[in-house]
């Protein structure tokens, strides 16, 4: 039975990369398997498995969370979507087993705390700039890195000086704790240098604002890009399963699953969710949310 706490809502976002099932970090207890269960795959699991972190891939967890108990329903799984850093941090309290994040411990937590965690990386998140459509209509459909960096930095204001319509840029981004933020921020070199308009608390929320503003620009996760946003691309190349596989599409970034200490010291709960996630099963679920398995 899987119980989720939401403290940001979140439907939400993220093109991820799946790093062929590789945990780093996970002990040899976490055989694997193409049931994605311990070898004893008919007893009886009972307890409870506790994550928070990023909202951005909380619907790749909820998906695994629900096929996860339709084999185990009598473990009560809590998923609460908080941000990248709020999930690190309960981790290295211990209030949490996992912490879901799109950047690694060392970046969001000092180092006291992150060298207590084990980051075991999961996928690879791509992320996608996203504009409202009146935006395409007015001639802008690519952007150089260097014009996005521009952009979220303040030196360019008008999308007229990109080619586009006379209409002001509304910047877009998300809240100081989101890890997708953080990844953002890294990969354009924009760290505590951006001039945001608005900063949301989800996904969710950035994919809803940019569809109801107009010559609004934000970023989100490839996999929640919809009909209601335009996706740019990025140095004339579309964010596609190939051209990311390639290396050619440059906003990415490992999505990890935090634990504090190795996999293998963890409960058995937490063990077999580990299992599971990187077994035949766990990438059924990958694909089956329209995120991208390695070759």
């Amino acid at each position: 039975m899987r119980k989720q706490s939401l403290k940001k809502a979140a439907a939400l976002a993220i093109s991820v990369m799946c790093m062929a099932g590789v945990f780093t970090g996970c002990g040899n207890n976490n055989s694997n398997t193409s049931s994605g269960d311990n070898a004893n795959t008919d007893a009886k699991l009972t307890g409870s498995i506790t994550a928070a972190g990023s909202s951005a891939l909380k619907p790749l967890v909820d998906d695994a969370a629900d096929l996860f108990n339709e084999k185990h329903p009598d473990v009560n799984i809590t998923i609460d979507a908080g941000g990248s850093g709020e999930g690190l941090k309960q981790v290295a309290e211990g209030t949490v087993n996992i912490g879901n994040s799109d950047v690694e411990a060392a970046e969001k937590l000092d180092a006291s705390k992150a060298s207590q965690l084990v980051d075991h990386k999961v996928c690879v998140v791509t992320m996608a700039p996203i504009v409202n459509k009146d935006v395409t209509a007015g001639g802008v459909k690519n952007l150089t890195k260097q014009q996005l960096t521009d952009i979220y930095t303040g030196k360019i204001t008008n999308w007229k000086d990109l080619g586009g319509s006379d209409e002001a840029i509304v910047v877009i981004g998300r809240e100081a704790a989101s890890g997708t933020r953080g990844a953002f921020e890294e990969l354009l070199e924009v760290k505590n240098k951006c001039a945001y308009a608005q900063e949301l608390d989800s996904t969710g929320a950035v994919l809803a604002k940019v569809a109801a503003t107009p010559g609004a620009i934000g970023y989100v996760s490839l996999d929640v890009v919809d009909k209601t946003v335009a996706a740019l691309k990025l140095d004339g190349v579309d964010a596609t399963e190939d051209n990311i596989k390639a290396g050619k599409y440059t906003l990415s970034r490992p999505f990890v699953m935090a634990t504090k200490g190795s996999v293998s010291s963890q409960s058995e709960l937490v063990q077999t969710w580990f299992n599971f996630v990187k077994s035949d099963a766990g990438k059924k679920v990958i694909k089956g949310v329209g995120l991208i398995l390695p070759e």
